[in-house]
């Protein structure tokens, strides 16, 4: 059978001649000039070896040879993770259409790296209140080895800690590809702008939806299901959509939101409520109250 390979060959090269031309992106041939999933996806899983040697390294990994690992492992990790910075930088400036300096990018490159690099320790710190969070959180754990090494929510937390550094450094296209990364891996789908304090909890997980602008506080538990949204999006005067503004809720320390609820706009969850399932919330709820479906009535937490 004649596939007639050259034909479709070329009709592609149209379309993406036709792309180009609308997207005002014509420009010489080069290299790759965005950053690459396969190659983030390969990061994601060094420093996850990195910051959990002996649970989500090599299976052969003796703690004798824990700290030999996480050097080797992690010059290599960060050489690859610096060419990815280079890609967002140098896409960064394309896109605004600002002259592009490769000496200044990677100057910036290595800075990024070298202070994501001093975070580390940090982030271990803070996921190791997520993990016992989920240990005490839920019954049917029987360690925290098991919540490491088999809880979709621990992975989407993980991911996001890592994802939420380069957010903070305007990294948001290396940040988005990490974050859909853990979206595809979990069903957990929490944008890397989201703020979220230690020892949160998100059990099960599925269908888990958190916007950018989310503020979470301490010690929070969301089940699955859950959406933290927006309720409407503002439009400028020729009708296009606004995005550098707060939008999503607040959910302060100690709130447990059972599963799919929706609490939309930029309202406030004060410290310690909650909220039932299924309830639908687009006014703020006062500190140690209690939300049900049935009623739709907030009543003191005893």
């Amino acid at each position: 059978m004649a596939w007639n390979i050259h034909k479709i060959v070329d009709d592609l090269q149209n379309v993406r001649h036709e792309w180009k031309v609308q997207q005002n992106s014509l420009k010489d041939d080069g290299g790759r000039e965005l950053p690459s999933r396969t190659e983030i996806k390969k990061i994601l899983h060094d420093l996850c070896g990195i910051l959990f040697p002996m649970r989500l390294g090599p299976h052969d990994l003796r703690q004798q040879s824990e700290n030999f690992y996480i050097a080797h492992t992690l010059e290599k990790t960060l050489y690859a993770l610096l060419e990815q910075v280079k890609l967002n930088l140098s896409y960064d400036l394309k896109y605004k259409k600002q002259p592009v300096d490769q000496v200044e990018i990677s100057t910036q490159a290595e800075q990024i790296v070298h202070d994501f690099a001093k975070q580390l320790s940090s982030i271990r710190r803070i996921l190791d209140t997520d993990v016992i969070a989920a240990y005490q959180g839920d019954p049917a754990a029987r360690s925290v080895d098991e919540v490491l090494l088999c809880y979709p929510g621990i992975v989407a937390i993980t991911y996001h800690r890592i994802a939420h550094e380069f957010y903070k450094k305007d990294l948001s296209l290396l940040a988005r590809i990490i974050a859909e990364i853990s979206h595809s891996k979990t069903g957990i789908d929490i944008h890397p702008g989201a703020q979220i304090g230690q020892g949160c909890f998100i059990d099960h997980g599925t269908g888990v939806v958190i916007g950018e602008t989310c503020v979470i506080g301490q010690n929070v538990r969301i089940y699955q299901a859950v959406t933290l949204g927006a309720k409407r999006f503002e439009v400028d005067d020729e009708g296009r959509l606004q995005k550098d503004y707060a939008r999503h809720p607040t959910v302060e320390d100690n709130v447990v939101i059972y599963a799919g609820a929706t609490i939309l706009g930029r309202i406030t969850i004060g410290e310690g409520a909650i909220i039932g399932g299924n309830v639908w919330i687009t006014q703020s709820v006062a500190p140690f109250s209690a939300v049900s479906q049935s009623s739709l009535t907030k009543t003191q937490v005893t």
